[in-house]
């Protein structure tokens, strides 16, 4: 019974939070191990621990006791994971394929080697090395660790860009002249049966370089969503993933379709799914993991999520201004995640949006933009 069962999720952000919140539906027992004392989780987890999710001996403890263990991020001791799951504990998605993914130069080398379509790319050790490659321009240069949400990663466009290079361990990809950029969530239990939710289209900010709206379902042909989904779906099955795996795609203006990167767990893009999909993808989530048959990932509505972003120019204590106006909205749902200090471009919650058609989607989403800010309070 899958109530009697001890779980544990390692990372207390909002993805945490909201697989706890659904976890709420199925009376689940979740415990979290989170570094930040006051971090999202802290308040609603059945049993919270405050220790570092990067220390062998802390995940080792935290889970020895659990049934099951699963990720909201991954940057988790994966070794620590491995024993556990020697030791007879089921822990999803699996530490082999977390620390395939979590290495974003052994992330592409996996997609060249399971015939993935991704775009030309280059490993790098460090800076010097990028320079020798200045014909290989225009490039993204990224860390192999430890990037995400835009940073760690780096555009090289001309020679006069190549200083600019992280002087780490890291690759060069190919500059993909894309049309849109796209992501599709599929899920794999551990029968093997996997279902996606349908492609979204993604737009990401210009200086942060991480999203700031999506649209579902993408605006694309039904051939060329289909052919994400397949892709997405074939790069679940060469990883052999037990959980949801967020697949970002780049549709060029060739009508190929490239995967950029992915993501073992929950994902921005599919926030959406709370109010506009029969099943979202945290219950998604839930039911990959305890093998249970996976739910109808039919849309209701067209739909949108935006992020709340921190305001440029402001650090220190939250405050939201023009919350008021956003509820007056029909089909604006705003989730906030619960973190009491904001800085720049600091992912402080979301809005998801319903309308009948896109143009009135559109205008909810500039609506939103426009009037609701999260600014600190001594500013």
């Amino acid at each position: 019974m899958i109530q009697s069962l001890k779980i544990g999720i390692l990372g207390g952000g909002q993805l945490g939070k909201m697989l706890i919140q659904t976890a709420l539906d199925l009376d689940l027992d979740i415990a979290v191990l989170d570094p930040d004392p006051e971090c999202s989780c802290s308040c609603i987890a059945n049993r919270f621990v405050c220790g570092s999710i990067t220390d062998y001996d802390t995940v080792y403890a935290f889970g020895k006791d659990l049934d099951l263990i699963t990720i909201e991020i991954e940057n988790v001791n994966i070794e620590a994971l491995k024993q556990l799951e020697k030791e007879g504990k089921s822990v999803f998605p699996q530490p082999a394929v977390i620390d395939t993914i979590k290495n974003k130069s052994r992330q592409k080398q996996f997609f060249a080697g399971h015939d993935i379509p991704t775009s030309p790319f280059l490993l790098v050790k460090n800076r010097e090395e990028v320079m020798q490659h200045a014909s290989f321009l225009p490039a993204v240069n990224k860390l192999s660790v430890g990037g995400y949400d835009g940073r760690g990663v780096q555009v090289l466009r001309t020679e006069a860009d190549l200083g600019k290079a992280f002087d780490a361990d890291g690759l060069l990809e190919k500059f993909v002249d894309f049309e849109k950029e796209l992501a599709v969530i599929v899920a794999r239990n551990s029968q093997g049966e996997t279902r996606c939710f349908p492609p979204v289209e993604m737009v990401f900010h210009p200086v942060a370089n991480l999203v700031e709206y999506q649209f579902s379902p993408a605006g694309i042909p039904e051939d060329i969503s289909r052919k994400a989904e397949g892709i997405a779906e074939k790069t679940a099955r060469a990883f052999g993933i037990t959980g949801l795996l967020a697949v970002e795609m780049f549709l060029t203006r060739d009508g190929d379709i490239l995967v950029n990167e992915v993501a073992p767990r929950p994902h921005n893009s599919g926030h959406h799914t709370q109010k506009a999909n029969a099943v979202s993808q945290f219950d998604q989530h839930w039911r990959a993991i305890l093998n249970l048959p996976l739910g109808n990932t039919t849309p209701f509505s067209l739909a949108a999520m935006v992020n709340i972003l921190g305001e440029e120019g402001h650090t220190g204590e939250a405050e939201v201004l023009g919350l008021d106006k956003i509820l007056e909205i029909p089909d604006a749902y705003p989730f906030f995640y619960g973190k009491k200090q904001t800085k720049p471009f600091r992912k402080m919650g979301h809005v998801s949006i319903l309308a009948a058609d896109f143009e009135n989607l559109k205008e909810k989403v500039n609506f939103v933009q426009n009037n609701l800010k999260v600014i600190s309070k001594n500013k």
